[in-house]
């Protein structure tokens, strides 16, 4: 595929949210994986992709003063767009789309806190999300499942079959998803993700099978699970000068 062919894609990577089960006194996007934060993870997996033409990282108020000081040249250097979260991820995720520049086709919504997701698995889901017009990384669930009682008693154990855990990135032509949050207000509770949305408009949502190296760091002890992913794999050779500047500046 050429250049003038790929889908223009804007990814929002939504690192504003408030940590609470991370623990600890320094904000989980900060803490460091393989000498790296979270953040700055997540983000370079799309900075330098030729189908992304705008990348955004949605930030929380209280994390601005010090990503700005210790990271915002470098994250202008590299083209992405700092946007200030919401109280909720909804509103954080309905900024970052205000930001989205025109030329956008699609919208890819990334959470931070998954910084290691590969680059065969983005390709996947850009992939399928433009054959589509929705598609998200999804992982099927392989153990037993139970349903717990509220002191914790096996209530039942439910069938696996048919069920995925969804992961991000989740990706959407643009007016789907601009679509989708113009509605948000209606939807019935606290969304927990954008196919959420999606789904209630009634648009399909093809799901792009995954694995669970792709986690979530939610608690301390994920730093250890996403370090040992991120040193098995090859590092990531960016293109252009951004190798240099970044080893000197980060």
């Amino acid at each position: 595929m050429g250049f003038e062919d790929m889908p223009r894609i804007a990814v929002i990577v939504v690192a504003a949210g408030k940590s609470e089960r991370f623990g600890g006194s320094e904000s989980k996007i900060l803490a460091k994986i393989d000498g790296r934060p979270i953040f700055l993870r997540s983000v370079e997996h799309f900075a330098n992709r030729d189908d992304v033409c705008q990348t955004i990282l949605v930030i929380a108020p209280g994390d601005e003063e010090q990503v700005k000081s210790k990271y915002g040249a470098n994250l202008g250097f590299i083209g992405v767009k700092l946007v200030i979260g919401g109280a909720r991820r909804c509103d954080s995720v309905a900024n970052g789309l205000a930001a989205v520049v025109d030329e956008a086709e699609y919208v890819a919504i990334h959470d931070a806190a998954r910084p290691c997701v590969s680059e065969a698995m983005i390709d996947q889901v850009f992939a399928e999300a433009a054959k589509s017009g929705a598609a998200i990384l999804a992982a099927p669930l392989r153990g037993t499942i139970k349903k717990a009682s509220e002191v914790g008693f096996v209530d039942e154990t439910i069938s696996r079959e048919g069920l995925w855990e969804a992961q991000t990135p989740q990706v959407f032509k643009r007016e789907v998803i601009v679509d989708a949050y113009a509605k948000c207000g209606e939807f019935p509770g606290e969304p927990t993700d954008d196919a959420q949305l999606v789904e209630a408009l009634g648009h399909p949502v093809q799901l792009v099978e995954s694995d669970f190296s792709n986690l979530k760091v939610t608690t301390q002890g994920d730093i250890a699970l996403a370090n040992s992913v991120i040193k098995g794999r090859p590092r990531p050779r960016p293109k252009g000068p951004l190798r240099p500047f970044e080893e000197a500046q980060w």
